[in-house]
């Protein structure tokens, strides 16, 4: 500009700053802000708030609070745009205390927060799970004489609908119509989002169509939403009839949409369909899915047990172009294994080969893993030697698993074998190793050496992780050395562990055994404070060692906390009241003491 006799001014300097800014070039732009100064044109409120707000977003904050205090040197008063800029910075970058540290300035200058200024706070607060906090805030404005926006209205229902507070989320979305604030459709997505989510369709419809009753037109985000619902709860006939009035109404359909109703039809057994939808998807020049994709659908197929439909997904991927790589396979072995049908699993194996694909070491585990849970632990070796030959390096995953095998199978002998060969090969031992080691010597009887294993660990200061301090507490009960599991028990806090539900079973079990019933009966009132939930297995099993014991009326009020847990009795432990309190059952006299619901009738023997 000097080249053509005009001198830039304030605003041309202003602009031009927040041009290099909005390109990422912050060198440029704060150089020519210093330029201004050699040149005697003095920055405006306007250029201090873009260079300002320009390295809140980059997360500059020093150089913010630098151009702040230069800004208030050069007698330019901040206003809340200026507060708002830093306020933002600071709270998205998660230091909150800074945040409020701003708004306490600003305060204190007498400039007046905005509606966006308290939004900023419920936004962190929301983040970070703090709904009822930012609700306050929320509060707080319409005291201060502000009204709350559509994007008030948005984080606050965000943050309930996170945190599953759903009552709270619906009567904030009920007072935005008494405060005369039209909804608009990212509020409502947020609604329809939080009840499909907490599988609450029903209600996700209400909105859906309480939307198009206030004449708000549904979006791509959504239908995607329904759709997805729709297809997770297997109303596929219902996500197809949204699918095509999405069609009808000519919201786009994204890669999304396609996603939920290709996974829809491939988990509820409709390839066919499932292949037109890809067909189509393409058609319309969209990508196909990847093969990570297609792997989510295989394994869940898997999980529930069936596994040809999952290896039928191979024609989707096949249709698509794209080639099963070595997790494809992993995962049909897997699937195979899990069912118990090793002869099919070792056929994927050599399909795979077949196919021009190298097993990996996880392909050799998930087969000799699933060997060893069919107790067919020979083929499980077998194969561990034919990896080793094929040269490949077991790692940790591997031997954990022969490991396991061996000692499920009570082979102890060839499992320190191999544990001995793990450690002498280098492979890294780790804590699910030892723990595997340990809970099968215990498993097999080896309490002594079980014991000597772990305190060698002990005095290497290993760290242990509760099942191993479970497995230690249970074996040291078992060779009457009482003291040692208490103390063991009492050091787990110590360890910086938590006793779950299984230490506390062991434990109490072990008390109940050796007829240490109030013992038991004060561990089981400092596990309910501690806030460890009793499950099923434990009560049934303190249930039954306590009616063997002859202690009914400590029994009964196990009995009756198994039904205040809304639990059952199990099989076995029905069994045993039978055998005790019918007719001919050595304790049939005293059945009054048990709780009313569990006296048998003399003609039914059954429980009432």
């Amino acid at each position: 500009m000097p080249e053509l006799g005009c001198t830039p001014n304030v605003v041309a300097y202003t602009t031009v700053i927040h041009g290099f800014f909005k390109e990422g070039q912050v060198g440029k732009a704060c150089n020519l802000f210093h330029g201004m100064a050699q040149q005697g044109v003095a920055p405006n409120l306007v250029t201090y708030n873009s260079v300002i707000d320009a390295l809140c977003k980059a997360k500059a904050m020093d150089k913010a609070e630098y151009f702040l205090g230069q800004m208030v040197d050069d007698g330019v008063v901040p206003d809340n745009v200026t507060y708002n800029s830093l306020i933002h910075g600071y709270s998205s970058s998660g230091h909150w205390k800074e945040a409020v540290r701003v708004f306490k300035e600003m305060t204190s200058r007498r400039v007046t927060a905005d509606v966006h200024t308290y939004n900023m706070f419920m936004t962190f607060l929301c983040k970070h799970g703090r709904s009822k906090e930012a609700a306050g805030i929320f509060d707080t404005m319409a005291m201060k004489g502000l009204k709350p926006d559509n994007v008030s209205y948005a984080i606050l229902l965000h943050g309930y609908a996170t945190e599953g507070c759903l009552v709270d989320m619906i009567n904030l979305f009920n007072s935005m119509e008494r405060d005369c604030i039209l909804p608009d459709c990212r509020i409502f997505n947020i609604l329809i989002n939080a009840y499909a989510k907490s599988g609450k369709l029903d209600k996700a419809m209400l909105i859906f169509n309480e939307m198009q009753k206030q004449g708000v037109s549904p979006n791509a985000v959504t239908y995607s939403t329904v759709i997805d619902a729709f297809c997770k709860k297997g109303q596929l006939d219902d996500a197809m009839i949204k699918f095509n009035q999405m069609i009808d109404t000519g919201v786009r359909q994204g890669t999304a949409v396609y996603g939920s109703l290709i996974q829809g039809f491939c988990t509820h057994g409709d390839l066919v369909k499932a292949k037109e939808l890809l067909t189509e998807m393409m058609n319309k020049g969209m990508l196909p899915p990847d093969i990570k994709f297609f792997h989510s659908i295989m394994q869940n197929l898997c999980t529930e047990g069936r596994v040809i439909e999952a290896r039928d997904v191979l024609g989707l991927i096949a249709h698509i172009g794209m080639r099963p790589d070595v997790c494809t396979f992993n995962i049909l072995i897997g699937g195979y294994c899990l069912v118990g049908k090793m002869e099919d699993a070792s056929k994927i194996f050599d399909d795979m080969m077949s196919y021009g694909l190298e097993p990996s070491n996880i392909t050799y585990g998930i087969l000799i893993n699933g060997y060893c849970k069919n107790r067919r632990i020979d083929d499980g070796l077998i194969l561990f030697k034919e990896m080793l030959h094929k040269g490949l390096k077991p790692t940790t995953f591997n031997y954990n698993i022969i490991l396991d095998g061996l000692l499920l199978a009570g082979r102890t002998v060839a499992a320190k074998e191999k544990f001995n060969e793990m450690v002498e090969s280098g492979v890294s031992v780790c804590t699910d190793t030892y723990s595997i080691v340990l809970g099968g010597l215990r498993r097999n009887n080896c309490f002594s050496e079980a014991i000597m294993l772990f305190q060698k660990l002990r005095a290497m200061n290993m760290k242990f992780n509760i099942r191993i301090v479970n497995i230690m507490i249970d074996a040291f009960f078992r060779v009457q050395r009482k003291q040692e599991a208490k103390d063991l028990f009492a050091a787990i806090p110590a360890n910086g562990l938590v006793a779950n539900v299984v230490t506390y079973s062991i434990t109490m079990t072990n008390l109940i055994k050796e007829g240490s019933v109030e013992e038991a009966d004060d561990l089981f009132l400092s596990m309910e404070k501690s806030g460890c939930t009793a499950d099923s297995y434990m009560l049934n099993l303190i249930v039954r060692m306590l009616l063997e014991k002859g202690e009914l009326v400590k029994a009964g009020n196990y009995m009756s906390k198994v039904d205040a847990m809304s639990y059952s009795l199990e099989a076995e432990t029905v069994s045993l009241l039978i055998s005790l309190f019918s007719g001919k059952g050595k304790y049939r006299e005293h059945i009054g003491l048990l709780p009313a619901k569990y006296r048998f009738r003399e003609e039914a023997a059954t429980v009432v």
